[in-house]
């Protein structure tokens, strides 16, 4: 969501996307031109992209340029040809892995590395376990193996892999009995994400240093994992490669039309029932939040981690005069919901009623676009007054088309005769529900402003989620907020009145962690407030002593970075593996860890 805060002609943000359209039902336009006097031309055009097949020597180079040997690289070429390169890389990252095996392994015969594809069927996990089946000294037996189940089978693989049995048995339970070796790894490595971290304890004194009862008892243990370990999986985000949890021929989750969720208020719509899976039943309740209109096959791996709940896509112009496209994943109760009172405003004229006077009826936008962090600069504003100034009543077809394709590019409202203006920071927070002045003071600039705002929730549509919860917790709750922003979530529930009676807010933004205690203290709020900095620090000691201090924690909320799935991201929108949207594997490895730890102590 991050973008330049001019808004002067950007070529990294592509505005041609759904998502940065106006909420009616108008054709996309690839380009617009118009001749501004005195010659200058305002050009906004999609760009075009082809690619070519590469030869053999390239792909051969391609990977050799990842540190791969030519030889290695050939042989994976010669196994599944040119036309799958995500094949070929797993390929070569399988054998490395089995190539760095313990020292054990080193004078046992070593077979072939099974190629790794998405099509993960239970003839794949057979032989998968045939083709290891000799590599550890410690299987001495194989007909007694031989005997075992199928479930005993992959348990005892992964345990002679390095992972505790608990750890294998928490990932049958949550990928369930037919899934396949390479899904329970990856679960399992998901939850790794960021241990690494873990190693800077080492920086301690041994009385510093936490002493975890938790899930993971023996992290020297998990080092020893054989194959597709920790590090592999890094590797593998490194290289911009994502592990997909589902088979190709899997249909992508489907964007709904109208975008009402399990309903929204004053919207006829049917009434929904849904059964969650039982690894997803709270409590603790969950609830995650990202752009909708991400790439192809990104919220199927989304919806895969958290437990195979079905994503709930809004559009936030059915709760306020601006529209917001989001998909949440959560286990909250999906019926008895009910609105924040009062109403917010529906459209532009009740959200900015100043604007009515000089609104041309040319211009019939009734909703603003969905809120980026860049607004439009000065510059591009009086361009626009140029090139109106030079008719007397209604402009021109092409003028028009010039002027709204900017309008809603930016979201500039009238503010005079042929003038137009960006949102004013404190309309902006009147649009997303936030109280005014929320974000000023403090020495914070308008800059920032605007970047906290365009990446935080719509307050109005969260609250109606989470209005469910008011009769559950009267007395108050226990909330793990991570990537808490400005505290979207918080102010939902205070709203809601629902005291909060303790909040762990995990943010990376020093401002918003300082708008989030500002609010806090300003409202007189009587929980505990504890910060953290970052999600890659909050590993399982830190979350054993915070269940331990507050009994567990009742929600537990995010909305991870959307910086690799944004539309208006064409340099690098690269999906989960981007580097800023990886950090939902962060979301996924702090809840596991919570709803282990909790069931554990239960």
């Amino acid at each position: 969501m991050d973008g330049n805060i001019s808004g002067e002609e950007s070529d990294s943000i592509d505005w041609n996307t759904d998502d940065e359209l106006e909420t009616q039902n108008l054709p996309p336009s690839s380009s617009s031109t118009l001749i501004i006097p005195g010659g200058e031309a305002s050009i906004a055009s999609g760009e075009a992209s082809s690619s070519t097949g590469p030869s053999n020597s390239k792909l051969i180079n391609h990977f050799m340029g990842m540190g791969f040997s030519e030889k290695m690289v050939v042989k994976a070429i010669e196994q599944d040809g040119e036309g799958n390169t995500d094949s070929i890389l797993e390929y070569l990252l399988t054998y490395s892995a089995l190539e760095n095996c313990p020292q054990e392994l080193e004078n046992s015969p070593q077979a072939e590395p099974q190629v790794v594809s998405d099509n993960c069927s239970s003839d794949y996990d057979e032989s998968f376990l045939d083709d290891f089946s000799d590599t550890d000294s410690c299987h001495e037996n194989q007909e007694n193996i031989n005997s075992l189940s199928d479930k005993e089978k992959k348990l005892l693989f992964l345990a002679d892999m390095g992972y505790t049995v608990e750890e294998a048995s928490i990932a049958m339970d949550r990928c369930g009995p037919d899934s396949s070796v390479v899904e329970l790894t990856d679960f399992i490595s998901a939850a790794q994400i960021s241990k690494a971290a873990d190693a800077d304890l080492g920086e301690l004194s041994d009385e510093e240093k936490p002493r975890p009862k938790h899930l993971y008892k023996d992290y020297n243990k998990q080092k020893k994992r054989k194959f597709l370990d920790y590090r592999l999986w890094e590797r593998k985000k490194q290289r911009g490669y994502e592990k997909k949890l589902r088979n190709e021929d899997d249909e992508p989750i489907r964007l709904p039309n109208p975008m009402v969720g399990f309903g929204v208020p004053a919207e006829p719509c049917p009434v929904f029932h849904r059964t969650l899976p039982e690894a997803a039943v709270g409590p603790p309740y969950f609830y995650y939040e990202n752009v909708a209109l991400a790439p192809k096959g990104v919220w199927s791996t989304i919806s895969r981690f958290l437990y195979d709940v079905e994503p709930e896509f809004v559009d936030s112009k059915y709760f306020c005069a601006t529209a917001r496209k989001r998909g949440y994943i959560h286990n909250l109760p999906i019926q008895n919901r009910f609105p924040l009172l009062p109403l917010p405003p529906l459209t532009i004229y009740e959200a900015l009623p100043l604007t009515r006077k000089w609104w041309p009826s040319w211009d019939t936008r009734t909703k603003l676009n969905c809120i980026q962090t860049c607004v439009g600069s000065a510059k591009l504003t009086d361009r626009i007054r140029k090139a109106l100034e030079e008719w007397d009543g209604v402009p021109p077809m092409s003028v028009q088309k010039y002027v709204l394709d900017e309008c809603r590019k930016w979201n500039l409202v009238w503010v005079g005769r042929n003038k137009l203006a960006p949102l004013e920071p404190d309309e902006v927070e009147m649009l997303l529900g936030f109280p005014r002045n929320h974000t000023r003071g403090g020495g914070i600039s308008r800059t920032d402003r605007y970047k906290s705002l365009g990446n935080s929730f719509q307050v109005d549509t969260v609250a109606y989620h989470f209005s469910v919860l008011k009769d559950m917790f009267p007395g108050g709750i226990t909330l793990l907020s991570l990537f808490s922003g400005i505290g979207g979530a918080e102010i939902a529930l205070h709203r809601l009145g629902i005291p909060l009676k303790n909040v762990v807010a995990v943010e990376i933004s020093e401002t918003n962690r300082n708008i989030l205690r500002s609010w806090w203290e300003q409202t007189n709020q009587r929980g505990t407030l504890v910060d953290i900095a970052d999600v890659q620090q909050l590993n399982g000691d830190r979350l054993e002593q915070l269940i331990h201090t507050f009994g567990g924690f009742d929600l537990i909320v995010g909305g991870s970075p959307c910086n690799n799935l944004a539309g208006s991201n064409r340099v690098s929108r690269d999906g989960l593996e981007g580097k800023e949207s990886a950090l939902f594997y962060d979301y996924f490895r702090i809840l596991d860890l919570v709803k282990c730890i909790m069931g554990r102590n239960q």
